[in-house]
């Protein structure tokens, strides 16, 4: 049975016997009402007097604070202990998962210099939809039905992006167009994937105990996945040596992964996921490297946090293999900026380069449906009376 302390801090009243009377949710003291507002997508406490939010894609200063910084700390202690955690002196960071799937950083002091840091990046209730996204003007709706064919023919896609700029929503909306009768296994550090598909697998990292035992890692776990028969991998984030892991699963069989990566451009994307394999600790050569990665990805998709705050598809960049030593990439769309409205916001769309790309090839030939929007975009040449399908 667990305790009174336990339940009370899962938000749990305790009847005098200590069962539970009723659920009630969980306070989280001066920020509870930015938690419970839809329209903040983000907290950050930097220190006891200085409390931002995210709202709609702007960060903002509020009138929010703790009584002192004994009070935050508490606060951050509760969270973790909720989750099964501790932060203290000889563990000053914690990085966990609510129960909701909201995301939660804190550090303390030693290491957070001016107060306690605590950051809680709200799980959206209803995951966002490829049509949420059109209309949010991230993509259009040809780009759109380009990345659906490219996700139903199997093609292995990056989402490169910094911070914030909206990787996960991306990744997310791609999931969605995988079919339901294929088994997916999702690789997560912290879960915050929301797929709707029947048959899915879903698996969190561990971080190590006090006393350092006990830690599993997303290469781990990549590795473990390959053991389970899927039909695609979706990794939440590459951040390490399981991205040699990865281009091995998707060079072996494995066609239809998603994964994402911090980077600020396509080029970079490479450059970045190179580093990544030689953290494996597997020593190999730099034409090694790009060769497997030329082989493994077919598609980038660059996500980017423009000055307004905004979150747009920037480039979808298909990989065409290697000239030498170098790996060469073409654009199929990218964003174009038109101007800035009244209000300050950033006008434009994501427009096709007008260069016929190399993946439409192999979607028609696997007789992917796409939409009549795409089919017009770039008709199949392979024979005229080739029949088109209907996007679902």
């Amino acid at each position: 049975m667990a305790s009174t302390l336990a339940l009370h801090l899962a938000g749990i009243e305790t009847a005098p016997d200590g069962e539970p009377e009723s659920l009630m949710s969980q306070d989280y003291g001066p920020i509870t009402p930015l938690l419970e507002d839809d329209t903040v997508s983000e907290v950050m406490v930097n220190g006891p007097n200085q409390v931002y939010v995210e709202h709609k894609g702007q960060l903002t200063l509020t009138n929010v604070t703790f009584p002192s910084e004994e009070a935050l700390i508490r606060l951050i202690r509760q969270i973790a202990a909720f989750v099964g955690r501790r932060i203290d002196d000889d563990s000053p960071m914690v990085d966990c998962r609510l129960p909701d799937g909201s995301r939660v950083n804190a550090v303390i002091p030693p290491l957070a210099v001016d107060g306690s840091s605590l950051t809680i990046r709200k799980f959206a209730k209803d995951p966002f939809t490829v049509q949420d996204l059109i209309n949010a003007g991230t993509l259009t709706a040809e780009a759109a039905a380009f990345l659906e064919a490219c996700v139903k023919a199997h093609f292995n896609v990056l989402v490169s992006g910094g911070t914030g700029s909206g990787k996960t929503t991306t990744l997310n909306v791609l999931s969605s167009f995988i079919p339901d009768n294929e088994r997916v296994v999702t690789i997560e550090d912290a879960a915050e994937l929301q797929l709707r598909q029947p048959h899915k697998v879903r698996l969190e990292a561990r971080p190590a105990r006090i006393d350092g035992s006990g830690r599993i890692s997303i290469r781990d776990l990549v590795v473990n996945a390959l053991r389970m028969r899927p039909d695609r991998i979706v990794i939440g984030e590459c951040r390490s040596g399981e991205a040699l892991d990865m281009l091995q699963a998707m060079n072996t069989g494995h066609d239809g992964s998603l994964t994402t990566i911090h980077a600020n451009t396509p080029r970079d994307t490479l450059s970045r996921l190179e580093t990544l394999v030689l953290m494996s600790g597997v020593d190999l050569p730099q034409r090694a490297i790009r060769e497997q990665i030329a082989s493994a990805i077919h598609l980038i998709v660059q996500q980017a946090r423009l000055r307004d705050g905004s979150r747009r598809i920037i480039n979808i960049t298909e990989i065409l293999g290697r000239e030498g030593d170098t790996i060469t990439l073409q654009d199929v769309f990218h964003f174009e900026e038109t101007g800035v409205d009244a209000n300050g916001k950033i006008q434009g769309r994501v427009t096709p380069t007008g260069i016929r790309p190399n993946a439409i090839t192999k979607i028609y030939s696997k007789k992917v449906p796409i939409s009549p929007a795409l089919a017009a975009l770039y008709p199949d040449r392979r024979t005229p009376d080739f029949p088109v399908g209907v996007r679902r």
